[in-house]
């Protein structure tokens, strides 16, 4: 029955590793829902671009919906997604109207009875103070606060599914604003730390101000960003916890802007984040910078920010955060004179880490081979335990 019990253990160890060994098979191999896109920028817009910024689509088509990712540079910079229950719903946008930024209406998804959710995430200032107790603390020390609304900004410069915007204020010494996006099609992982994971339903904005000059030695930043959203606006952060670092190592937190508990419906906008910034390019672990955030707070009047708000909402309703780099006892910005924070935008579950097939195999024979030796063992003790007990001749 010994001998039994240990051939059974073994080969549940042995099931075991095969299969988590094809799990490790099928992720590396990639096999993950896939959405068809298509980029057009300034879609529609007669004659040459206009000085005013730009507006780049992003349409991420599915098997019977349709995600629709605008970026624009016309005012604050400004991401808007909508997710629709239609595989050939379209943007239409009235160029006239939507050049003069008060007009809504000016760009629509059509049909629109299709419209399932809709939110918009808009980075509206940039915020310096003067650190001057290393507290880390934004109070009274705020300078004037930099409105990305008037900043200058460069022609969007696409390639692919990603589009790089950057620009500066006039009051910049040197030094330049830069955002990132890229709209992903399948599942998967970017290759640059934090190394979020990433779905066929989310993109990934890449924030990073360089070469600034600060305007005092112990300067340190905040970002200001708003959700904006019609009847499922951004009001809250959640915070999930993990043991697993695998992939940023020393994070263990990812924070989660979502909408309120009583107004989510299936396939809600969210954006996710992991609490890091880095202080250098390309980042690495040892220049890695804790972040905070605030609180979600309902603004008002500030939709007029952005050219695509106002051209998308009638009534939208606004929260505002604020994102601060660094903490007590760290370098302040003037060290390196870069920061950089990357953030997801997405619909449906937000992508959680897990641990990879990897590490699954490390433990599987880290926690099995152990078990293995001493059933073996076991089994050799019972063997000769038997032979001897079969060599023993009885005295008459």
């Amino acid at each position: 029955m010994a001998a039994l019990r240990s051939c059974g253990a073994f080969c549940l160890h042995l099931f075991f590793l095969h299969f988590v060994s094809s799990e490790s098979q099928s992720v590396f191999r990639g096999e993950s829902f896939r959405r068809k896109l298509s980029v057009e920028l300034n879609p529609g817009r007669p004659g040459p671009p206009s000085p005013g910024g730009d507006l780049m689509h992003v349409r991420a088509v599915g098997l019977n919906d349709t995600l629709h990712f605008l970026f624009c540079s016309q005012g604050a910079p400004t991401l808007l997604l909508v997710h629709t229950n239609s595989s050939s719903s379209t943007v239409e946008v009235d160029w006239p109207q939507f050049l003069m930024r008060n007009v809504s209406g000016s760009l629509r998804v059509e049909p629109e009875s299709s419209i399932l959710q809709s939110n918009a995430i808009v980075f509206s200032r940039l915020l310096e103070y003067d650190d001057v107790n290393d507290t880390a603390k934004a109070t009274s020390d705020l300078f004037p606060p930099y409105d990305l609304q008037d900043f200058t900004w460069a022609p969007l410069n696409l390639s692919g599914a990603s589009a790089l915007l950057c620009g500066a204020a006039a009051t910049f010494d040197n030094g330049s604003l830069c955002l990132k996006l890229t709209v992903f099609d399948s599942e998967g992982r970017d290759q640059m730390l934090p190394r979020l994971l990433h779905s066929a339903n989310s993109s990934q904005l890449e924030v990073w101000l360089d070469g600034l000059v600060p305007r005092v030695s112990r300067s340190r930043f905040l970002l200001e960003l708003q959700a904006v959203g019609g009847a499922y606006p951004l009001s809250r952060v959640e915070v999930r916890r993990s043991i697993d670092d695998e992939f940023t190592p020393t994070i263990f937190k990812v924070l989660q802007w979502l909408p309120a508990l009583n107004r989510t419906s299936h396939g809600s906008v969210f954006l996710q984040w992991k609490p890091v910034s880095y202080r250098r390019s390309p980042p690495s672990v040892e220049e890695g910078s804790p972040t905070r955030s605030s609180l979600p707070r309902p603004q008002r009047g500030e939709e007029a920010l952005s050219a695509l708000i106002t051209a998308f909402y009638a009534e939208p309703e606004t929260f505002g955060i604020n994102v601060s780099f660094g903490i007590s006892g760290e370098p302040f910005y003037g060290r390196s004179r870069f920061l950089s924070w990357t953030v997801l935008l997405g619909v449906g579950t937000p992508p959680m880490d897990s641990f990879s097939p990897m590490v699954l195999i490390m433990m599987a024979v880290g926690l099995g081979t152990p078990m293995m030796l001493l059933v073996l063992g076991g089994v050799c003790i019972c063997v000769r335990k038997r032979a001897s007990a079969s060599n023993y001749e009885p005295i008459n």
